[in-house]
Protein backbone atom coordinates (compact mmCIF):
# COMPACT_ATOMS: atom_id res chain seq x y z
CA UNK A 1 0.00 0.00 0.00
CA UNK A 2 1.83 3.09 -1.26
CA UNK A 3 -0.43 5.66 0.38
CA UNK A 4 -2.62 5.26 3.44
CA UNK A 5 -6.33 5.83 2.78
CA UNK A 6 -7.59 7.07 6.14
CA UNK A 7 -11.21 7.25 5.01
CA UNK A 8 -10.94 3.58 4.13
CA UNK A 9 -9.27 2.83 7.45
CA UNK A 10 -12.06 4.65 9.29
CA UNK A 11 -14.61 2.47 7.51
CA UNK A 12 -12.62 -0.69 8.24
CA UNK A 13 -12.30 0.19 11.92
CA UNK A 14 -15.99 1.09 12.20
CA UNK A 15 -17.16 -2.21 10.67
CA UNK A 16 -15.06 -4.24 13.10
CA UNK A 17 -15.81 -2.03 16.10
CA UNK A 18 -19.60 -1.94 15.54
CA UNK A 19 -19.91 -5.49 14.21
CA UNK A 20 -21.73 -4.77 10.93
CA UNK A 21 -21.62 -2.66 7.78
CA UNK A 22 -24.93 -0.93 8.45
CA UNK A 23 -23.96 0.08 12.01
CA UNK A 24 -20.62 1.33 10.71
CA UNK A 25 -22.47 3.42 8.12
CA UNK A 26 -24.64 4.97 10.81
CA UNK A 27 -21.60 5.75 12.96
CA UNK A 28 -19.83 7.42 10.03
CA UNK A 29 -23.00 9.16 8.76
CA UNK A 30 -22.61 7.64 5.30
CA UNK A 31 -24.47 4.94 3.39
CA UNK A 32 -23.75 1.24 3.71
CA UNK A 33 -22.74 1.12 0.05
CA UNK A 34 -20.22 3.90 0.71
CA UNK A 35 -18.71 1.86 3.55
CA UNK A 36 -18.44 -1.19 1.28
CA UNK A 37 -16.89 0.89 -1.50
CA UNK A 38 -14.28 2.42 0.80
CA UNK A 39 -13.28 -0.99 2.08
CA UNK A 40 -13.10 -2.46 -1.43
CA UNK A 41 -10.82 0.41 -2.49
CA UNK A 42 -8.68 -0.18 0.60
CA UNK A 43 -8.43 -3.89 -0.20
CA UNK A 44 -7.55 -3.15 -3.81
CA UNK A 45 -4.80 -0.83 -2.65
CA UNK A 46 -3.51 -3.38 -0.12
CA UNK A 47 -3.78 -6.20 -2.64
CA UNK A 48 -5.42 -8.57 -0.17
CA UNK A 49 -8.58 -9.25 1.79
CA UNK A 50 -8.91 -7.17 4.95
CA UNK A 51 -12.30 -8.31 6.28
CA UNK A 52 -13.82 -11.76 6.48
CA UNK A 53 -17.48 -11.22 5.53
CA UNK A 54 -18.86 -13.26 8.43
CA UNK A 55 -21.49 -12.48 11.06
CA UNK A 56 -20.11 -10.42 12.69
CA UNK A 57 -17.35 -9.39 10.27
CA UNK A 58 -13.83 -10.17 11.45
CA UNK A 59 -10.50 -8.70 10.32
CA UNK A 60 -7.84 -10.71 8.55
CA UNK A 61 -4.31 -10.48 9.93
CA UNK A 62 -3.53 -7.69 7.47
CA UNK A 63 -6.78 -5.92 8.35
CA UNK A 64 -6.02 -6.08 12.06
CA UNK A 65 -2.59 -4.51 11.49
CA UNK A 66 -4.19 -1.63 9.60
CA UNK A 67 -6.80 -1.15 12.33
CA UNK A 68 -4.04 -1.07 14.96
CA UNK A 69 -2.21 1.57 12.94
CA UNK A 70 -5.37 3.65 12.52
CA UNK A 71 -6.19 3.58 16.23
CA UNK A 72 -2.67 4.60 17.18
CA UNK A 73 -2.84 7.52 14.74
CA UNK A 74 -6.13 8.61 16.31
CA UNK A 75 -4.53 8.60 19.75
CA UNK A 76 -1.65 10.74 18.51
CA UNK A 77 -4.03 13.15 16.81
CA UNK A 78 -6.03 13.45 20.02
CA UNK A 79 -2.88 14.66 21.79
CA UNK A 80 -2.96 17.82 19.67
CA UNK A 81 -6.08 18.96 21.52
CA UNK A 82 -6.27 18.00 25.19
CA UNK A 83 -9.71 19.49 25.64
CA UNK A 84 -11.98 19.15 22.59
CA UNK A 85 -14.33 21.98 21.75
CA UNK A 86 -18.09 21.74 21.56
CA UNK A 87 -19.17 19.22 18.97
CA UNK A 88 -15.69 17.71 18.61
CA UNK A 89 -15.15 14.03 19.22
CA UNK A 90 -13.37 13.21 22.46
CA UNK A 91 -10.26 11.02 22.27
CA UNK A 92 -10.87 7.35 23.05
CA UNK A 93 -8.59 4.84 24.74
CA UNK A 94 -9.26 1.10 25.05
CA UNK A 95 -7.57 -1.12 27.63
CA UNK A 96 -7.79 -4.83 28.37
CA UNK A 97 -8.00 -6.09 31.95
CA UNK A 98 -8.82 -9.26 33.81
CA UNK A 99 -12.05 -9.38 35.79
CA UNK A 100 -10.39 -9.62 39.21
CA UNK A 101 -8.39 -6.43 38.63
CA UNK A 102 -11.54 -4.72 37.38
CA UNK A 103 -13.39 -5.77 40.53
CA UNK A 104 -10.71 -4.61 42.96
CA UNK A 105 -8.16 -1.87 42.22
CA UNK A 106 -8.96 -0.69 38.67
CA UNK A 107 -11.70 1.81 39.53
CA UNK A 108 -9.29 3.82 41.65
CA UNK A 109 -6.78 3.82 38.79
CA UNK A 110 -9.18 5.15 36.13
CA UNK A 111 -11.16 7.59 38.30
CA UNK A 112 -9.15 10.74 37.41
CA UNK A 113 -9.42 10.08 33.67
CA UNK A 114 -13.07 9.00 33.58
CA UNK A 115 -14.40 11.61 36.00
CA UNK A 116 -12.97 14.48 33.94
CA UNK A 117 -15.01 13.48 30.90
CA UNK A 118 -12.28 14.74 28.56
CA UNK A 119 -11.42 11.24 27.33
CA UNK A 120 -13.60 8.20 26.70
CA UNK A 121 -12.23 4.97 28.16
CA UNK A 122 -13.29 1.54 26.88
CA UNK A 123 -12.49 -1.30 29.29
CA UNK A 124 -12.44 -4.73 27.67
CA UNK A 125 -12.43 -7.84 29.81
CA UNK A 126 -10.60 -11.11 29.32
CA UNK A 127 -8.61 -13.61 31.32
CA UNK A 128 -5.22 -12.31 32.47
CA UNK A 129 -3.56 -15.02 30.36
CA UNK A 130 -5.25 -13.70 27.21
CA UNK A 131 -5.42 -9.89 27.41
CA UNK A 132 -2.03 -9.54 25.68
CA UNK A 133 -3.64 -10.88 22.50
CA UNK A 134 -5.84 -7.77 22.41
CA UNK A 135 -2.73 -5.60 22.58
CA UNK A 136 -0.92 -7.54 19.84
CA UNK A 137 -3.95 -7.15 17.58
CA UNK A 138 -4.18 -3.42 18.25
CA UNK A 139 -7.60 -3.65 19.86
CA UNK A 140 -6.37 -1.93 23.03
CA UNK A 141 -3.74 0.66 23.90
CA UNK A 142 -2.67 -1.17 27.05
CA UNK A 143 -3.50 -4.29 29.01
CA UNK A 144 -3.09 -5.92 32.40
CA UNK A 145 -1.74 -9.40 31.77
CA UNK A 146 0.08 -12.28 33.41
CA UNK A 147 2.31 -12.65 30.35
CA UNK A 148 5.78 -11.15 30.36
CA UNK A 149 6.51 -11.70 26.66
CA UNK A 150 7.78 -8.61 24.88
CA UNK A 151 5.75 -7.16 22.01
CA UNK A 152 7.57 -4.94 19.53
CA UNK A 153 6.61 -1.29 19.95
CA UNK A 154 5.35 -1.71 23.51
CA UNK A 155 6.60 -1.18 27.05
CA UNK A 156 6.07 -3.71 29.85
CA UNK A 157 5.95 -2.60 33.50
CA UNK A 158 5.57 -5.09 36.40
CA UNK A 159 2.62 -4.24 38.63
CA UNK A 160 2.91 -6.75 41.43
CA UNK A 161 1.40 -10.08 42.40
CA UNK A 162 -2.27 -10.94 42.83
CA UNK A 163 -2.53 -13.70 45.42
CA UNK A 164 -5.35 -16.25 45.13
CA UNK A 165 -6.68 -18.50 47.89
CA UNK A 166 -8.78 -21.62 47.45
CA UNK A 167 -11.91 -20.95 49.48
CA UNK A 168 -15.40 -22.29 50.18
CA UNK A 169 -18.27 -21.79 52.58
CA UNK A 170 -17.82 -23.60 55.94
CA UNK A 171 -20.75 -25.92 55.13
CA UNK A 172 -19.35 -26.79 51.72
CA UNK A 173 -15.91 -27.50 53.17
CA UNK A 174 -17.36 -29.79 55.85
CA UNK A 175 -19.42 -31.72 53.29
CA UNK A 176 -16.94 -32.14 50.44
CA UNK A 177 -13.53 -31.81 52.11
CA UNK A 178 -13.82 -33.42 55.57
CA UNK A 179 -10.22 -34.66 55.24
CA UNK A 180 -8.91 -31.58 53.46
CA UNK A 181 -8.15 -31.13 49.78
CA UNK A 182 -7.18 -34.55 48.47
CA UNK A 183 -6.91 -35.98 44.97
CA UNK A 184 -9.98 -38.10 45.64
CA UNK A 185 -12.07 -35.23 46.99
CA UNK A 186 -11.43 -32.91 44.04
CA UNK A 187 -12.81 -35.53 41.64
CA UNK A 188 -16.24 -35.17 43.24
CA UNK A 189 -16.50 -31.69 44.77
CA UNK A 190 -17.99 -29.10 42.37
CA UNK A 191 -15.68 -26.24 41.47
CA UNK A 192 -16.79 -22.75 40.49
CA UNK A 193 -14.77 -21.43 37.55
CA UNK A 194 -15.01 -18.04 35.85
CA UNK A 195 -15.20 -19.33 32.28
CA UNK A 196 -13.57 -21.86 29.99
CA UNK A 197 -10.34 -19.83 29.90
CA UNK A 198 -9.97 -19.92 33.68
CA UNK A 199 -6.99 -22.16 34.45
CA UNK A 200 -6.34 -21.05 38.05
CA UNK A 201 -8.31 -23.87 39.64
CA UNK A 202 -6.74 -26.67 37.58
CA UNK A 203 -3.26 -25.26 38.26
CA UNK A 204 -3.91 -25.10 41.99
CA UNK A 205 -5.44 -28.58 42.17
CA UNK A 206 -2.43 -30.04 40.38
CA UNK A 207 -0.08 -28.07 42.63
CA UNK A 208 -1.74 -29.26 45.84
CA UNK A 209 -2.82 -32.81 45.04
CA UNK A 210 -0.97 -33.88 41.90
CA UNK A 211 -4.33 -34.58 40.23
CA UNK A 212 -4.64 -33.24 36.67
CA UNK A 213 -7.75 -35.03 35.43
CA UNK A 214 -11.35 -33.92 34.98
CA UNK A 215 -13.49 -32.60 37.81
CA UNK A 216 -17.11 -31.31 38.07
CA UNK A 217 -17.47 -27.56 37.73
CA UNK A 218 -19.93 -24.71 37.45
CA UNK A 219 -19.02 -21.52 35.59
CA UNK A 220 -20.07 -17.95 36.24
CA UNK A 221 -18.34 -15.09 34.39
CA UNK A 222 -18.95 -12.38 36.97
CA UNK A 223 -16.27 -11.42 39.46
CA UNK A 224 -18.67 -10.06 42.11
CA UNK A 225 -21.17 -12.83 41.46
CA UNK A 226 -18.38 -15.39 41.73
CA UNK A 227 -17.76 -14.38 45.34
CA UNK A 228 -21.47 -14.59 46.20
CA UNK A 229 -21.85 -18.01 44.60
CA UNK A 230 -18.87 -19.43 46.48
CA UNK A 231 -20.17 -17.96 49.75
CA UNK A 232 -23.59 -19.49 49.00
CA UNK A 233 -22.01 -22.95 48.92
CA UNK A 234 -22.47 -23.69 45.21
CA UNK A 235 -18.83 -24.64 44.77
CA UNK A 236 -15.30 -23.88 45.87
CA UNK A 237 -12.97 -21.63 43.91
CA UNK A 238 -9.94 -19.37 43.65
CA UNK A 239 -10.48 -15.84 44.93
CA UNK A 240 -8.03 -12.94 45.20
CA UNK A 241 -7.19 -12.06 48.78
CA UNK A 242 -8.38 -8.53 47.95
CA UNK A 243 -11.89 -9.95 47.48
CA UNK A 244 -12.14 -12.52 50.24
CA UNK A 245 -10.17 -11.20 53.24
CA UNK A 246 -13.26 -9.78 54.97
CA UNK A 247 -15.31 -12.95 54.44
CA UNK A 248 -12.45 -15.08 55.77
CA UNK A 249 -12.19 -12.87 58.85
CA UNK A 250 -15.97 -13.04 59.37
CA UNK A 251 -16.03 -16.82 58.93
CA UNK A 252 -18.42 -16.82 55.97
CA UNK A 253 -15.61 -18.30 53.87
CA UNK A 254 -12.84 -20.69 54.89
CA UNK A 255 -9.42 -21.30 53.37
CA UNK A 256 -9.36 -24.92 52.17
CA UNK A 257 -5.56 -25.05 52.13
CA UNK A 258 -4.19 -22.80 54.91
CA UNK A 259 -0.66 -21.70 54.14
CA UNK A 260 -0.99 -22.46 50.41
CA UNK A 261 -1.89 -20.06 47.64
CA UNK A 262 -1.37 -19.24 43.99
CA UNK A 263 0.47 -16.05 43.09
CA UNK A 264 -0.16 -14.48 39.67
CA UNK A 265 2.29 -11.74 38.66
CA UNK A 266 0.59 -8.97 36.69
CA UNK A 267 2.24 -6.77 34.08
CA UNK A 268 1.08 -3.55 32.38
CA UNK A 269 1.82 -3.61 28.65
CA UNK A 270 1.19 -0.51 26.56
CA UNK A 271 1.96 0.79 23.11
CA UNK A 272 4.72 3.40 23.00
CA UNK A 273 2.28 6.23 22.33
CA UNK A 274 2.96 9.27 24.47
CA UNK A 275 0.00 11.59 24.79
CA UNK A 276 -1.21 13.44 27.92
CA UNK A 277 -4.09 10.99 28.29
CA UNK A 278 -2.08 7.80 27.74
CA UNK A 279 0.65 8.98 30.11
CA UNK A 280 -1.87 9.87 32.81
CA UNK A 281 -3.71 6.56 32.41
CA UNK A 282 -0.52 4.52 32.47
CA UNK A 283 0.90 6.35 35.50
CA UNK A 284 -2.37 5.85 37.42
CA UNK A 285 -2.60 2.16 36.53
CA UNK A 286 0.96 1.45 37.64
CA UNK A 287 0.75 3.50 40.86
CA UNK A 288 -2.63 2.10 41.94
CA UNK A 289 -1.78 -1.51 41.14
CA UNK A 290 1.45 -1.28 43.09
CA UNK A 291 -0.49 0.16 46.02
CA UNK A 292 -2.87 -2.82 46.22
CA UNK A 293 -0.93 -5.77 44.80
CA UNK A 294 1.80 -7.64 46.65
CA UNK A 295 5.26 -6.42 45.72
CA UNK A 296 8.31 -8.67 45.37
Amino acid sequence: MSRVDYRGLAALDAVIDHGSFDKAAAALSITQSAVSQRIRMLENSAGELLIVRSQPPSPTEAGQKLIAHYRQVRLLEAALSQRPGEGEARPEIAIGVNADSAATWLQEAVTPLMSSGDCMLHIRMDDQDHTLTMLREGRVFGCVTSESAQVAGTTATPLGVMRYLCVASPEFAARWFPDGMTAQAVQYAPVLEFDRKDALQSRFIAQQTGYSGRYPHHSFASSDGFVRFVAAGFGYGMLPTLQCEQQLAAGTLVDLTPGAWLDVPLVWHMWDIQTPFTRALSDNVVATARKWLRQP
